[in-house]
């Protein structure tokens, strides 16, 4: 079939998704296409199933009943994933540069050691977040927007298609806070000057309104309801009513 000019190109569908743990059902019946190019937020109150959800993209929990497609070419190994910051991850005794590096395991096959393709690679993505100073610095003790900037360059290892990002703001000062989410904007838009492609990005927020003002579209899920759609049908949803 020829595709349409600018027809989205799913990257991801889920189809009758039910995500769950031993004998409960976490997120029921999710039924979405996540396209090329676009920004989702994820909401919802807590308990409500959004890592789970995530964890099941990033291939981490298998489907209890229906199906996560992977689309356009995209491997499993090409998504990148930032889980939530923990206390291990902050007191990492690493270098930047090690850290950054370790992205690109899944590249390295049978092969024991980095080559040059994974170091520029690390190279690429550390400048890419302006960390390259930080390189030979200990990972544990960085600020917990350095660490974030890490961990993300290490994703970006992974991947030229797709991150997962679950809250990565969290404990983060205002600022920081600002400045991360404007990078997340960054990323998703790519700049062709600089050979940097656009990356599909899919990200838990609690802030619903900074999520509202940067995604193009919306996951809303909740025990009662759900709602997908772009972010101005959220804006005209009851979710959103009931939700701010």
């Amino acid at each position: 079939m020829t595709r349409r000019m600018n027809e989205p190109t799913p990257l991801i569908k889920c189809r009758q998704l039910t995500l769950g743990y031993g004998s409960k059902d976490i997120v029921r019946d999710l039924d979405y296409e996540v396209n090329v190019e676009d920004y989702l937020c994820i909401i919802g109150r807590n308990g409500s199933g959004k890592t789970t959800f995530l964890r099941g993209l990033a291939g981490l929990l298998s489907p209890k009943s229906g199906s996560i497609e992977l689309c356009d070419g995209l491997k499993r190994s090409e998504i990148g994933f930032l889980p939530q910051m923990n206390v291990v991850q902050k007191d990492f005794p690493a270098s930047v540069r090690e850290v950054v590096l370790s992205g690109n395991l899944s590249r390295l096959g049978h092969r024991p050691f980095y080559g040059k393709e994974e170091k520029a690679r690390a190279k690429k993505n550390m400048e890419r977040m302006s960390i390259s100073e930080l390189a030979d610095k200990s990972y544990r003790n960085l600020s917990g927007g350095q660490q974030q900037r890490v961990l993300l360059a290490r994703a970006l290892c992974a991947t030229s298609k797709m991150l997962l990002l679950d809250e990565p703001v969290t404990g983060l000062d205002p600022r920081v806070t600002s400045e991360f989410y404007e990078l997340i904007k960054r990323l998703n838009r790519g700049n062709p000057e600089k050979g940097t492609e656009p990356i599909t990005i899919i990200m838990i927020s609690h802030d619903i309104r900074e999520a509202v003002e940067q995604a193009s579209h919306i996951l809303h899920i909740d025990k009662e309801r759900q709602f997908f759609g772009t972010v101005e049908e959220y804006k005209k949803s009851d979710a959103w009513k009931m939700f701010k």
